[in-house]
This record gives C-alpha cells, sequence and structure tokens, in this order.
C-alpha cells in the first residue's frame, strides 16, 4: 500500500482496504498486520484492526486468535465452490427482478449494461497488462450485476450475493495472472447474453446465460 496518503476516516479506509483485496493489491495469504497499515492511514491500529475484523466478515479477510490478519488463500477449488454458490444466487435473485421490475428495471439495466460494455471494450483493445484496470471494470460490473437481481424481494439473497461476489472477485484476481483482452472480448459476449434474455422476458434463457457467464470457473 502507498505511503504518505492523507488521513482517512474509517468507512474511507473499509473502502480503501476492500478495494485492494478486490484488486489485487495484497497477495494471496499475505498477512494484514495492523501494527503497519495505520502508519499507511495515519489512525490508531486499534481502528485498522476493527475494520479488518469488519471485513473478515464478508470473507475477504481470514482471522485467526494468535495468527492475526492475512488475504484468503485462492484455489481453483475454492473459486468453483464459489462460481457455483453465485450462480444459484444470481438465477433466483434475476428471474424474480425479470418477473417484478418491469421497464424501470429493464431501464436501469441497460444502462448499467451500457457503462460497463464501454470499459470491457476498451480495455479488449490494449494489446498489453490491463490489471491496472481492473479496479474500474470490477466497480462497473458489480453495479450491474446488483441491478440484475435489484428487484426480487429477497433482502436476504441480495445480501448474500454481495459477500460472494466480492468473494468470487478476490479468488478470480487472485488466480489470473493477467486479465489478457481475450478474457474481456468473451465476458462482452456472455454480458450481452444475459441483457438479452433479461429484456426478452426468457426465464429460461436467463437462467442459461447466467450458468454460461461462470462454466469456465466451475471446473476446478
Amino acid at each position: 500500500m502507498p505511503e504518505g496518503r492523507e488521513r482517512l476516516d474509517t468507512p474511507g479506509i473499509y473502502a480503501d482496504l476492500q478495494r485492494g483485496l478486490l484488486t489485487g493489491a495484497f497477495a494471496p495469504g499475505a498477512k494484514l498486520r495492523p501494527t503497519e497499515l495505520h502508519k499507511v492511514y495515519g489512525v490508531s491500529a486499534n481502528t485498522v484492526r476493527d475494520v479488518l475484523l469488519r471485513l473478515s466478515q464478508l470473507g475477504l479477510v481470514e482471522f485467526e486468535i494468535q495468527r492475526g490478519f492475512r488475504a484468503p488463500a485462492v484455489s481453483p477449488a475454492r473459486r468453483a465452490q464459489i462460481a457455483a454458490f453465485r450462480v444459484v444466487l444470481e438465477q433466483e435473485g434475476a428471474v424474480r427482478s425479470m418477473r417484478r421490475g418491469g421497464l424501470p428495471w429493464e431501464t436501469r439495466l441497460t444502462a448499467a449494461h451500457h457503462a460497463l460494455l464501454h470499459i470491457e471494450r476498451q480495455i479488449a483493445r490494449r494489446p498489453d497488462n490491463t490489471m491496472p484496470f481492473v479496479g474500474i471494470w470490477s466497480d462497473a460490473e458489480l453495479a450491474f450485476h446488483r441491478t440484475l437481481i435489484s428487484e426480487c424481494a429477497l433482502p436476504p439473497l441480495i445480501d448474500t450475493f454481495e459477500r460472494i461476489y466480492m468473494q468470487f472477485r478476490q479468488q478470480m484476481v487472485g488466480l489470473e495472472a493477467h486479465c489478457v483482452p481475450s478474457y474481456f472480448e468473451r465476458i462482452v459476449a456472455e454480458h450481452q447474453a444475459v441483457v438479452d434474455a433479461a429484456i426478452a422476458g426468457d426465464e429460461a434463457a436467463l437462467r442459461a446465460a447466467i450458468q454460461a457467464h461462470q462454466d469456465r470457473h466451475l471446473n476446478a
């Protein structure tokens, strides 16, 4: 983490650490020491500890008494488990939202997809390493998937999906040495298939498109 940044409040530290954990700023298994991180943020070590404990509730940090905090280890097997659960949650949330959301939901979904598509197309055109752009893309993709399930009227499903999505993103970034342009070329088509099925009101096609979006992650 960079030194010399301006002092952040607790929500700012939480957001900064969460973003770092989701975009590869911490290596898988790396120790997260409050006694070091507090110097970065200009707050007490106890404040950083409290933030790390909150992030552990999302599954983005591992905590053991006497051993402290670590960024979670990553593995294809763990990613496959998380991806499978994500499919179940997202299929149910998306289908329920499609049934209930109507034109306002379709409009918001289309707008979120448009923003995501612009970013993905720009990244896909880059010939070099795209990892520096993972943060802005991850934000846009999360916004899209949040919108997709936003009208399901099941707050526990939405809360659970949020945690699972973040754990999946952490696993994916930790396992991908480089998010090469061809990766983004593929998911452009996958996201388009999800939107097309949702707007068409085709429940079977929507479930299939969500499944296809995760298929490559489901085999450890």
